[in-house]
């Protein structure tokens, strides 16, 4: 079976998505508290219904309720998202890619983040990425 890519959900689809990797699992009625101008429960449903019809979603029965999770763990889909976005909006490039998230930056980061980020790179300079 393909993997899933989130790169051709539509917007709705993408926030009923951050909802269940937020909660890390979720019902329709779950899905529907959470999501901003909320359309009907069926409607929820046959979100999450085409969600695992797709692939993102499984379901398990927990007495008469359908508890979706997603089929693919967190951290693979956002790196999946990211390699997509840097590709299509920064040329491919990683350093366009965080000059863009470093000057958009809402708040100035703390020393730590900069010890981290500077970490990072020297790592992967060892690396040679």
């Amino acid at each position: 079976m393909p993997r899933p890519s989130h790169n051709q959900l539509a917007r709705r689809e993408r926030q009923v998505m951050e909802i269940v990797y937020r909660l890390g699992q979720a019902t329709a009625a779950d899905v529907l508290a959470e999501l901003p101008d909320p359309p009907s429960y069926s409607a929820v449903r046959a979100h999450l219904r085409i969600l695992e019809d797709k692939g993102h979603l499984r379901h398990d029965q927990e007495g008469t309720r359908y508890v979706f999770r997603p089929t693919v763990a967190r951290d693979r889909a956002r790196r999946s998202a990211l390699k997509q976005l840097v590709r299509t909006f920064f040329d491919g490039s990683a350093e366009q890619a965080v000059t863009a998230l470093l000057d958009m930056s809402h708040s100035k980061l703390s020393a730590g983040d900069l010890d981290r980020l500077s970490g990072l790179i020297e790592k992967a300079r060892k690396e040679g990425r």
